[in-house]
């Protein structure tokens, strides 16, 4: 048996976790910089890569990035707290997951319908194209036949 500590993953790097007002510090900082020499220092100084600004940017434009209340830097093993959802005109998220579903289901019929109108035009020109070989394959109508 093996104990917590010294576990078979015990020498190996744990993963980093950065706090909301880390992120948000860095994406400022980052976005300061006006040259590419300083973001990339900044990057390197910090161990960062870019696509770890592009994705935090994104989160703070969304609202899904704001300041925690507690303290902490990268690597100290300090949580994000999570962000509160983002509500707008008193939807709550349950009334948006009912929405998301009901677009989908609303998309999904559209294209049913659309497919069952090509196909109602199809069989309608079917019909009418064996009418019409009907009708030439009628004695009653070649000329020179008589009845």
């Amino acid at each position: 048996m093996v104990s917590v500590a010294g576990g078979p993953r015990a020498g190996q790097p744990r993963r980093r976790v950065f706090t909301s007002e880390y992120k948000l510090r860095m994406v400022a900082e980052y976005d300061r910089a006006t040259d590419a020499g300083g973001r990339g220092a900044l990057l390197r100084r910090e161990g960062l890569y870019h696509s770890h600004v592009i994705e935090w940017r994104k989160a703070r434009d969304a609202g899904t990035l704001v300041g925690s209340r507690r303290a902490g830097g990268p690597g100290e093993g300090v949580p994000d707290e999570p962000a509160p959802p983002r509500r707008r005109r008193g939807a709550s998220s349950a009334e948006q997951a009912e929405l998301e579903r009901l677009r989908r289901q609303n998309e999904k019929l559209a294209r049913d319908l659309a497919r069952t109108q090509v196909a109602l035009d199809i069989m309608g020109k079917a019909h009418a194209l064996l009418e019409l070989l009907s009708e030439s394959a009628d004695p009653k109508h070649e000329p020179g036949s008589i009845r």
